[in-house]
């Protein structure tokens, strides 16, 4: 017998990463173009992720909401996912869209892997306003324990998406990101894809702060949560890049 006959494979957690995407009639063109790009250009770096983390396997499910909202897939492992391109028409129904993420968003639907689940991560794309009554679904999307817990993102494509009700849904003006260009928006879908992917996927919080004259147990530092982390990831990329985004915004090609 060798000496890895008894060696039993640790099961891994599962990280969710819900993208959210707004395919009303406005995202026609460029906009859902760009997105349906952006995601399929990012699925191998997903699948090396997840492949190469032994804390989760990374699965990816995405919902479309225009009139109605629909699952396109539910969660599946990165390194089976697909991408299926999206097109884009009717009005926005985003409080039908918080609706199905509340009713998947628990144990006897899309987090009840046998192994556990982190909390997921869930990033919405919108570039408009809503058309109905969205905020009674998300009050009772608020009261989801695994929404609580999740990485929150929001991606406000072009000068008519309505900030204000982006932030409600993530919880604070940092979690939501101004594009107006294809390329920025291809960048952020990008970074956020993986950077929130990264974070969400640990089995603990690497991020602390340190507190000015703090006396707690811990030493004066306070674990930041997997969403602050993820903020100041946020903060800091926007920091690092304000001069190439100004670029891209000259470049003409503006929505």
């Amino acid at each position: 017998m060798g000496i890895y006959d008894d060696v039993v494979e640790v099961t891994r957690r599962t990280m969710v990463l819900f993208f959210v995407v707004d395919t009303s009639g406005s995202m026609n063109g460029a906009k859902i173009g760009t997105v349906n790009s952006a995601i399929e250009e990012i699925v191998p770096e997903l699948k090396e992720i997840s492949e190469e983390n032994a804390d989760a396997q990374i699965k990816i499910a995405s919902l479309s909401f225009s009139t109605g909202a629909k699952w396109i897939n539910e969660p599946i492992s990165a390194e089976n996912f697909r991408w299926n391109y999206l097109s884009a028409n009717g009005v926005t129904d985003l409080g039908k869209a918080f609706a199905e993420l509340n009713d998947k968003l628990s144990r006897n639907a899309y987090m009840g892997d046998i192994a556990g689940s982190f909390a997921p991560v869930i990033f919405l794309m919108s570039d408009g306003e809503p058309t109905d009554n969205y905020m009674d679904n998300l009050e009772e999307l608020r009261k989801n324990n695994w929404f609580k817990k999740a990485i929150k993102v929001a991606v406000a494509i072009g000068k008519d998406a309505n900030k204000r009700v982006l932030a409600e849904f993530t919880g604070c003006d940092e979690a939501v990101i101004s594009v107006h260009t294809p390329d920025a928006l291809r960048k952020w879908i990008q970074f956020v894809s993986v950077t929130a992917s990264q974070i969400g996927s640990r089995s603990a919080n690497a991020g602390t702060i340190n507190t000015k004259g703090g006396t707690s147990l811990t030493g004066g530092k306070i674990n930041l949560t997997k969403q602050d982390e993820f903020i100041r990831e946020i903060k800091a990329q926007e920091a690092a890049d304000a001069a190439e985004w100004d670029s891209f915004d000259d470049d003409g090609i503006e929505w």
